[in-house]
């Protein structure tokens, strides 16, 4: 009799635990977003960090939570995603912010300055010295709010066609340059370009541009700029530690239940070094 009682009992809490399980399940609501990168899906670290923020996002809400994924120019071209955002074309982009230096160089603090704080520097003021504030008061005006998803490290210097001997080799030479260092070598008399990763190689190979700084040897590669430019330098003292945000448009934000706001934050965790 005490077996067929505790056997009992036992049967009546597994049917409640299965019974608790969807119910919270059917509780949590079915999100789909669109997100916007800048960068082509050949460039799987810098893509690649979208990536991996949609599947966490996934996994930690039993795939209720869903963001899709598109490489730049699918749906947006790469430079248009602030825009997308900005006006709810989409929920959200994964972007170097600097690329809109152009609308305001604010822009540029939330991702490099020449000479500018390296990636630990970078994070510190982000986290801990109110650069996450400061940026986000400055980003309400575009109806968006940032989070930092990705840090590329210190950049190379890029790739030239020609030999640079002297300061005087950088007059007249066109170059693909991110970002507000274009505008302090235009005092060299460079004159910067600012191109999509997926059309630097042809603009590189067909002449149009003398040079292409992308970001290191890795990516740099993975786009073939060795192939069509010779000569590689270094450092990028114009890209100390180049922070990539994640932009959600902030009515999409605030239409988040709170825990997928927390989930999707820390989607992306701070980065150590």
């Amino acid at each position: 009799m005490q077996r067929r009682s505790f056997l009992k009992k036992a049967g009546a809490g597994a049917a409640i635990g299965a019974l608790a399980a969807p119910a919270y399940a059917q509780g949590a609501p079915e999100v789909k977003w669109r997100l916007a990168s800048s960068f082509p899906k050949s460039l799987d670290t810098l893509y690649g960090a979208a990536e991996v923020i949609s599947k966490r996002v996934a996994a930690a809400t039993n795939n209720k939570f869903q963001i899709q994924n598109f490489a730049a120019g699918e749906i947006v071209p790469a430079f248009g995603v602030v825009d997308a955002v900005q006006n709810g074309t989409v929920e959200c982009c994964h972007t170097a912010p600097y690329y809109f230096f152009g609308k305001d160089p604010t822009f540029a603090f939330s991702c490099a300055i020449p000479f500018g704080m390296n990636c630990r520097q970078q994070n510190a003021w982000m986290y801990h010295g109110g650069g996450m504030q400061l940026m986000r008061e400055f980003y309400k005006q575009y109806n968006i709010i940032n989070f930092p998803a990705g840090n590329t490290g210190a950049q190379m210097g890029g790739f030239f066609r020609k030999e640079l001997k002297t300061v005087n080799d950088m007059k007249g030479l066109k170059m693909r340059i991110g970002g507000f260092a274009g505008v302090v070598l235009q005092k060299l008399g460079l004159v910067p370009q600012q191109i999509p990763g997926g059309d630097i190689y042809p603009a590189l190979e067909k002449g149009t541009i003398d040079a292409a700084e992308w970001v290191g040897p890795y990516d740099d590669e993975k786009l073939g700029l060795y192939k069509v430019a010779k000569y590689y330098y270094y450092p990028g003292w114009w890209e100390g530690g180049p922070e990539i945000d994640l932009f959600v448009n902030q009515k999409a934000w605030d239409a988040l239940p709170k825990d997928y706001q927390a989930i999707l934050e820390a989607a992306y965790p701070m980065p150590s070094g």
